[in-house]
């Protein structure tokens, strides 16, 4: 049976023009964003969704990167700083203190990815989860930290997951049966009931849609491919301007998203 609450948008017909039109218009009122990520070899992740906050009209962005980047970098970021990191090049447990120094300037914080799998970085993530209490997004492998403690997350209010689907199909067990063969509508109605009972907001992706679910479900059409963490980006900035309606911002987000990329 298909769920009464599937909202179906398109690229040319937002579901929340409202919310789509009340956005701030000084740059000083659309909001502080932190965006943590990258290791010794890589940093895309986190300069994607730096790109595209700016796109989608953040306030002020600042970075934080492992200072194994700091000499690769210099100075060509300068909205990037850099915190402890292991002798392979990840965030170190000494990277907390600037991390939550960080975190309390911004109005969220963005995990945004290629963060390597490092045992010391684990500790790190799990250590700030428990401290920072503010609007936080994770996308890419952050997500990957979690898979053991997932509750961490989905039952943590102000918090937004960009996943895919074997990483929510991990996520969610044993509170949901999430299968990557199911059909949408199938997906649609698992998803309502799923995030009907967490705290967390949730995006993912299947059959060339964005799925948007907190109870409610949006879908919006993508036949471009989908880069997680420049979405993951535009959904915190919205949520970040208008965090009284997430569902609606986040969906409003990716329109937004799908009309610019």
């Amino acid at each position: 049976m298909e769920t009464t609450n599937w909202l179906r948008q398109t690229a040319d017909k937002p579901l929340f023009p409202d919310v789509l039109w009340s956005r701030p218009e000084n740059k000083r009122h659309a909001g502080k964003l932190l965006i943590v990520g990258g290791h010794a070899q890589s940093f895309s992740a986190v300069s994607a969704a730096f790109i595209a906050a700016s796109k989608a009209g953040a306030g002020t962005v600042r970075i934080l990167l492992p200072d194994s980047l700091q000499k690769t970098l210099g100075r060509t970021l300068a909205e990037a700083e850099f915190a402890a990191s292991t002798p392979i090049g990840s965030f170190s447990q000494k990277a907390l203190g600037h991390l939550l120094d960080l975190s309390d300037w911004s109005d969220a914080v963005l995990l945004a990815g290629d963060l390597g799998k490092n045992s010391e970085t684990a500790i790190l993530l799990e250590k700030f989860i428990d401290k920072y209490s503010g609007l936080l997004c994770l996308a890419g492998d952050s997500i990957d930290y979690f898979i053991n403690r997932a509750g961490s997350i989905l039952d943590r209010s102000d918090t937004l997951v960009i996943a895919e689907i074997g990483q929510l199909q991990k996520l969610a067990q044993p509170r949901a049966a999430i299968r990557q063969q199911a059909d949408l509508a199938q997906l649609v109605n698992t998803l309502s009931i799923f995030t009907d009972g967490i705290a967390a907001e949730i995006i993912t992706f299947h059959e060339r849609q964005i799925v948007v679910a907190k109870g409610k479900v949006s879908t919006t059409k993508f036949n471009k491919e989908i880069n997680r963490e420049e979405l993951a980006a535009y959904a915190v900035t919205w949520l970040i301007q208008q965090p009284a309606v997430p569902f609606e911002s986040i969906t409003t987000a990716v329109y937004d998203y799908c009309k610019n990329f």
